[in-house]
């Protein structure tokens, strides 16, 4: 049962954030009228899905991911044939790759690609009596102008939008992401607060360089060897750069009398050692205090997203992070503990997989955002090739760091 709560609460929670980032997508797509064909929940394969006048909608085998699928969305220039193509289509009704290999005077391969390309731009329907005809969905006499039909084809189509258009399609699941974590963020700082970990000194282990010493209960540290301390996380770090054996002088207050003790640090599982532990201090805020430290995380989490592309600090970013084995376990854990906690979860996930998408690598939706950028400085599309190149280099990239981490996750487990 525990592993089947598990897997529930995990499928849950990757369903949730996709849905939030995906509607993202897909509201800016609907607003600047640019055509979606499905919103899918999971990953492409077997689904049930629901048809409705525009669109569909579904859920697929295995619900992990999601996607929107767009119209317009293929890299590369357009053919040259596909104005052609379209005109001939709409003359004809009623076409095949073969009919409009002949029409057109191209190999079927050729005109395959064609049809598929007018099918997702919405300006032909597969043909429901058989496998491989197609219906168009626009009219034209010999005398049509060609190129005009293809733009009015092409209008409702993210190739058809504008630049700016097509950015904000693309940055907006990551937007709705981080609105979600703000949203949520300061509603649960504001209602509830939060337990923060204060250098007040709660207690002093006995037999430690901080009992030896003369530190006491309720002494509220202030500085190592003059290197201010305004919270535990300043104090731990500091620790954590010295050197077990090293002598310092740590700063306390005491009753708001400044007190300096020289303390010989001792070694705990390779690391510097004080031997005192914090307090936990209910904090309490107001709502503008409460969006203001929600906007705080965005920063933490790109720092800590940044510690995956230094040496230095790689390996302890990876420590400290959780793939999907990971992730799963965590959010079982939250749901069973309070709705409050799940939440908190929710948000922090959100503002990741926000955080994450937006760094400039294809296939993510900075690095699409790249690519229009470069586009537009060039004038035109990158070959598709090189924009296939860049996308399977990404994503080769992103699988196995993705994998590393579910190793990192398993290991753990074990261990």
């Amino acid at each position: 049962m525990t592993v089947l709560t598990t897997i529930f609460w995990g499928v849950l929670t990757f369903s949730i954030l996709v849905v939030l980032h995906e509607g993202g997508h897909f509201l800016a797509a609907r607003a600047f009228k640019i055509k979606v064909h499905e919103f899918m929940i999971g990953l492409p394969g077997p689904a049930i899905r629901l048809k409705t006048k525009n669109m569909t909608w579904g859920i697929t085998a295995i619900p992990l991911g999601g996607y929107v699928r767009i119209a317009g969305m293929e890299p590369g220039p357009e053919d040259p044939l596909l104005g052609a193509a379209l005109k001939a289509a709409s003359i004809a009704g009623r076409v095949d790759a073969a009919s409009l290999a002949r029409m057109l005077d191209t190999d079927r391969d050729t005109a395959a690609a064609l049809l598929a390309t007018l099918a997702d731009w919405g300006a032909i329907d597969p043909a429901e009596d058989d496998d491989v005809s197609y219906l168009s969905l626009h009219s034209a006499t010999p005398d049509t102008d060609e190129q005009e039909l293809l733009s009015a084809a092409r209008a409702i189509t993210y190739r058809g939008a504008k630049t700016w258009q097509r950015i904000t399609v693309l940055v907006s699941g990551v937007a709705v992401n981080m609105l979600t974590a703000i949203v949520t963020f300061t509603v649960v700082l504001a209602v509830w607060g939060y337990f923060a970990i204060t250098p007040e000194v709660s207690e002093v282990m006995a037999d430690t360089p901080a009992y030896t010493a003369g530190l006491q209960t309720g002494d509220t540290l202030t500085a190592i060897d003059g290197v201010e301390v305004d919270s535990w996380q300043t104090f731990s770090e500091t620790i954590a750069a010295l050197e077990p054996g090293s002598s310092v002088v740590v700063t306390v207050d005491r009753d708001g009398t400044s007190i300096p003790y020289e303390v010989l640090l001792a070694e705990k599982d390779g690391h510097a050692y004080l031997g005192v532990a914090p307090t936990l201090a209910h904090v309490d805020f107001t709502v503008p205090e409460a969006l203001t430290e929600s906007v705080s995380y965005i920063g933490l989490v790109f720092k800590a997203i940044s510690g995956f592309f230094q040496p230095a600090t790689f390996e302890s970013s990876v420590n400290q992070s959780a793939g999907i084995v990971g992730i799963a376990i965590m959010a079982s854990d939250a749901a069973t503990t309070s709705p409050l906690d799940y939440a908190f979860l929710i948000a922090l996930l959100s503002l990741s997989l926000g955080a994450m998408n937006i760094l400039p690598i294809p296939p993510l939706d900075g690095g699409k955002v790249l690519v229009e950028v470069v586009e537009k400085v060039m004038g035109k599309p990158l070959s598709r090739n090189i924009s296939i190149g860049f996308s399977a280099a990404g994503a080769m990239l992103l699988f196995t760091f993705i994998g590393y981490i579910m190793y990192a996750d398993i290991a753990r487990l074990v261990g």
